[in-house]
């Protein structure tokens, strides 16, 4: 048994030398062309194997082919000349396998080292944050971008032509650093903000715009005063260029339904006007009424809001984000727990669906205090459309912040900006008074039609439609 063991091993070994041999003695007649790095297989080598195999069949070398082929060609001219002999052929794959993996080693190392990059910036303390930092990522943001466009071999890598990963992760860095900083120092925040944005770092990409200007804004007085009687004090009107609104089929629905709820709310007043100015028109109507206090205003458009979310929505709310124990007949019965870390961070994520119809395009971003939460209205629609502040404090700003406060349990921030007419809300910041804000200035802006209406009237206490 070991015997015919031994002697099967032998001959799998025999048969295995056999195979290397005429692998390697194959590769060792190839020919390879410099030019096309073709590897050629000749016939005579073909003959030369057939022969050393089978010695009493005689083969003709190409020599002898050539010959043949020449002589009859000499005797025989109508007959077309014989091919030349054919070869086979196989790619090397030595070139496209360096080239291949020479690009996988550059794509590789273009992440590891935009990754690195980013999980620097990302860990570094939020005290040590400096403007000297911001300022030398906007730096190599530049000197990326123009080595993007002028280096052929960076342009062909899929890491920078189509991820573009090196500049998101900067892009990523500086924005987290910005947050940092927004989180330690306000001041400083908005001093390096302002002095970055637009040139290096574009408004849209700052983590929070509330004091941060407008490289185009003009610089306006805080306050001027009423032409009429040079005494009255009035906010000057935003100069910027009215945005135009594309309202989507949700936008529409929505409106007409909070349309619907304000003409009910005010006990029958309506506009035969369409849309956002149809809506302007009732709450100006609405608000100039004789017995119209700026309480019955806010008052209307919080039972509005609350018809607008359905009885639904606000226990699930109070329940899953404010962290409010509902009415089980336990002595934990209306305690609040909340609201969850996720709460703000979601709201903002979810609002801008929801009330798009009344203030338009909105993005999240960063509270005052560099926590998630923030929304940033780009440019109020209902601000914008009536010119008012009045309207936009006491049909927008103030029941907004009561309602989210008292029925949703999650406090609410509403901080508009009448030079820009963006509009900053804070979900989880509790707010302060129009009184005591330092950033709602006082007075009626110089351009609102209710302040014009309301002294045609011969009254006096115009103001108090503002304040």
């Amino acid at each position: 048994m070991k015997t015919t063991m031994s002697i099967s091993h032998l001959a799998r070994l025999f048969v295995l030398l056999a195979l290397s041999h005429v692998v390697i003695e194959a590769f060792t007649f190839t020919t390879v062309q410099p030019t096309t790095k073709r590897l050629i297989f000749s016939n005579s080598f073909l003959n030369d194997r057939r022969r050393r195999h089978y010695p009493s069949v005689r083969l003709s070398t190409e020599d002898e082919v050539e010959k043949s082929t020449t002589s009859s060609s000499k005797t025989t001219t109508t007959d077309p000349p014989s091919p030349p002999p054919q070869t086979t052929s196989l790619e090397s794959p030595t070139t496209n396998e360096e080239d291949i993996s020479s690009h996988l080693l550059a794509e590789g190392k273009e992440i590891y080292e935009s990754l690195a990059l980013a999980l620097q910036y990302i860990t570094q303390k939020d005290d040590s944050v400096s403007a000297e930092d911001i300022v030398k990522i906007c730096d190599e943001i530049d000197t990326i971008r123009t080595s993007n466009t002028n280096d052929a071999e960076r342009k062909n890598l899929f890491a920078v032509s189509t991820l573009n990963i090196r500049m998101n992760a900067l892009t990523a860095s500086r924005y987290q650093l910005l947050i940092k900083m927004l989180k330690t120092n306000y001041d400083a925040y908005v001093a390096t903000a302002s002095f970055l944005s637009p040139s290096r770092i574009p408004r849209s990409e700052l983590p929070n715009v509330q004091d941060v200007p407008m490289l185009e804004q003009p610089i306006m007085p805080e306050s001027i005063l009423d032409e009429d009687d040079g005494k009255t004090e009035l906010v000057a009107d935003c100069t910027l260029e009215d945005l135009r609104y594309q309202e989507s089929l949700l936008d529409k629905i929505l409106l007409k339904v909070f349309r619907s709820f304000v003409e009910k709310n005010t006990n029958g007043v309506s506009s035969p006007k369409e849309g956002i100015e149809g809506l302007l028109d009732q709450g100006r109507t609405y608000m100039l009424q004789p017995t119209t206090t700026p309480k019955d205003q806010q008052k209307m458009v919080y039972n509005t809001l609350g018809g607008l979310m359905t009885p639904v929505l606000p226990p699930f709310y109070r329940i899953f984000m404010s962290g409010i124990v509902p009415k089980l007949g336990t002595d934990y019965d209306g305690k609040q727990f909340g609201p969850w870390f996720y709460a703000p961070w979601l709201t903002s994520f979810v609002t801008p669906t929801f009330f798009g119809f009344l203030v338009g395009p909105s993005k999240t971003n960063r509270r005052k205090d560099g926590m998630p939460g923030g929304l940033v209205v780009e440019k109020c629609k209902f601000l914008q459309e009536s010119g008012c502040k009045g309207m936009c404090l006491n049909i927008c700003k103030l029941p907004a912040q009561d309602f989210f406060k008292e029925e949703l349990g999650l406090p609410l921030t509403v901080s508009p900006n009448f030079v820009t007419q963006e509009c900053q809300w804070s979900f989880g910041e509790e707010p302060l008074p129009p009184s005591k804000d330092p950033s709602f200035p006082k007075g009626c802006l110089a351009g609102c039609d209710s302040r014009k209406i309301m002294a045609e009237r011969g009254l006096s206490s115009g103001q108090l439609v503002c304040e």
